[in-house]
């Protein structure tokens, strides 16, 4: 896959990501589409090495569609417990 389409898994997988973990986020819209796509990328990087199942180039492949939602899920998760109680509610 291309990079562009790693950006655009990425901003899926976010908004999934958003979905599944619904509440407030400190970044808002931008910082949570943002996770999104490293998201993707760290997902795809777990999965290929620690994993063992190397992301293939296709791009309705489900394991990579998992991965990339399970690495926005931790960075988004990661992300609330760093910066979570900066801002004042």
């Amino acid at each position: 896959m291309t990079i562009i389409s790693w950006v655009v898994l990425g901003l899926l997988a976010g908004v999934i990501a958003k979905i599944l973990l619904p509440g407030r986020d400190p970044g808002g819209l931008i910082g949570t589409t943002l996770i999104g796509v490293a998201g993707a990328f760290v997902g795809g990087w777990i999965s290929a090495r620690f994993l063992d199942r190397p992301i293939t180039t296709q791009f309705y492949d489900g394991a990579t569609w998992l991965s990339a939602i399970g690495g926005a899920l931790v960075l988004l998760i990661a992300y609330r417990i760093l910066f979570g109680h900066s801002r004042s509610r």
